[in-house]
């Protein structure tokens, strides 16, 4: 196999939910463990890190389909969002976290509400969460948002995690920004958002504001900290500077972007201005499907039609946004690589699937050629919750898809 990266023939040994070691294989020893895989020749990777979604959107799913973002939001999304309760919360977000296994990903970056429904499937399931408050002049306070980040980030285990966020700047008035801004600063914190990801919410900004979006938020003080910046698909120059002074995360969503013709973002250009880019999903209300294959395909595809370059985003780069990066921009640089103290977050992908052959260069097939086909095994924090088609997340499969569609039925009629 041609490949020039970190990749070796050998074997990982978790004890609790932490690697112990990973590197070339170990002569056998006095050591009993519960169970040992074996991966018959198959890859274990690192899990890939969804970084921005809205996981109980499921129940909208090819529901508001073929509608302008704006109308879309308010029409469809916002009334039936009016009327979700915590329980049915917690059933979206465990199919959505079944649905997020079965393609390799171990991590969520999650942008929702009744989160401590969201986080009770998130416990019961074994999956990873980090929680983005989405407070804006309709829903959710700054002090709720304090409140959160302060009882969430109490799991030692990080296998919850919150960081501070708003909706959006169209959506969100100033003395709320400027409120997160203060708390942000008391706590040294990064802030996440919507930002910049259609034309209208940019020219709009523009004529209130008198500068883009992300230029608005950075005067408020709000990215004083770093922080995370979902969609990022309409651009002003001087936006790259400021992204990567403040040491801002892009998180690009292509086929949310594409379904709401939203635009295209310049990925191209944010790995030449050196601004770090992860992967996320969106929601399945706008994407519709939680596949990280299908987005590492898009993100590369797109960047070398727009810019007419072959060479733009290749695929090592991409595959990287969607696992290291994608940690990094979610806050979990413990779980961005297989190596000894981080967090047992993996996955197998089965190479005797046709579309793996030849075995000619192992990031090219995951990037060109991979899908969720290929997900043999997920685990998280060293337990497994998917294995060759079968769920371990605390509940039957017929259960949560039962809940789910009565829930649905119940909330859209």
């Amino acid at each position: 196999m041609e490949t020039d990266k970190p990749m070796f023939l050998g074997e990982i040994q978790i004890k609790d939910d932490t690697i112990t070691y990973a590197g070339s294989m170990m002569k056998e020893g006095n050591v009993k463990w519960d169970r040992e895989i074996d991966a018959g020749g198959n890859l274990v990777m690192p899990g890939f890190k969804d970084a921005h979604t809205h996981s109980a959107m499921t129940f909208l799913r090819s529901h508001a389909d073929d509608m302008k973002l704006d109308e879309w939001l308010n029409t469809r999304v916002f009334p039936a969002e009016a009327r979700l309760t915590g329980e049915s919360v917690y059933w979206f977000t465990m199919l959505a976290i079944m649905e997020y296994v079965t393609s390799g990903i171990t991590a969520a970056y999650d942008m929702y509400f009744y989160v401590d429904d969201g986080a009770r499937a998130v416990r019961d399931s074994g999956f990873r969460y980090v929680f983005c408050d989405s407070i804006n002049n309709f829903n959710g306070t700054v002090e709720g948002v304090e409140k959160d980040f302060l009882r969430l980030n109490e799991d030692v285990t990080r296998q919850i995690s919150h960081r501070i966020g708003f909706h959006a700047e169209y959506t969100t008035g100033r003395q709320i920004m400027e409120a997160l801004a203060a708390l942000a600063e008391k706590y040294q914190a990064p802030v996440s958002a919507h930002c910049s990801e259609t034309k209208k919410e940019v020219e709009e900004c523009r004529e209130r504001n008198g500068m883009s979006p992300v230029a608005y938020l950075d005067s408020l003080g709000l990215f004083a900290h770093g922080g995370t910046l979902f969609h990022c698909v309409h651009m002003d120059e001087g936006d790259y500077a400021i992204l990567k002074k403040r040491g801002i995360y892009v998180v690009t969503n292509p086929a949310s972007n594409l379904k709401l013709a939203s635009g295209i973002a310049p990925v191209k250009r944010f790995l030449d201005e050196g601004v770090p880019v992860a992967i996320g999903t969106d929601g399945a209300a706008s994407n519709n499907c939680l596949d990280m294959f299908r987005e590492m395909f898009l993100v590369t595809g797109l960047q070398k039609a727009v810019r007419d370059d072959p060479e733009a985003a290749p695929a090592w780069d991409v595959l990287k946004m969607a696992t290291v990066n994608g940690a990094h921009a979610m806050g979990l640089s413990e779980c961005d690589t297989l190596s000894a103290g981080k967090k047992a977050d993996l996955i197998m992908i089965d190479l005797k699937q046709p579309n793996m052959q030849p075995l000619q260069n192992l990031e090219k097939n995951l990037v060109y050629s991979g899908s969720k086909q290929n997900v043999k095994l997920t685990m998280i924090g060293g337990r497994v919750l998917y294995e060759d088609g079968k769920f371990y997340v605390g509940h039957p499969m017929e259960e949560v898809y039962r809940k789910a569609n009565a829930f649905a039925r119940e909330i859209l009629g």
